[in-house]
């Protein structure tokens, strides 16, 4: 059959295989498996506020902007409202 010189080499590639399939894939992940512009920047995202100063000023936005909309909203609507009559 085969003999020792066989087996030594059938269990060095059982060994070095998985090593070498990990190797190639677990080096240079970044450039390999990657989508360009997939996260966005840091600038691009909402800032979660944490102090109680900061809590307050992104609820008055808030406030604000939903009252904005609802303007907007009624203004729309009455005017439409109008044009039925």
């Amino acid at each position: 059959m085969g003999g020792p010189n066989l087996e030594v080499f059938k269990f060095g590639m059982y060994i070095m295989f998985p090593i070498a399939v990990m190797y190639y894939f677990g080096t240079n992940l970044d450039n390999r498996f990657s989508v360009p512009d997939f996260w966005p920047r840091p600038e691009e995202t909402h800032k979660i506020p944490f102090e109680r100063d900061e809590i307050r000023a992104e609820l008055a936005r808030m406030e604000r902007e939903r009252l904005r909309r609802r303007a907007k909203r009624l203004e729309q609507e009455g005017g439409a409202g109008e044009q039925q009559q």
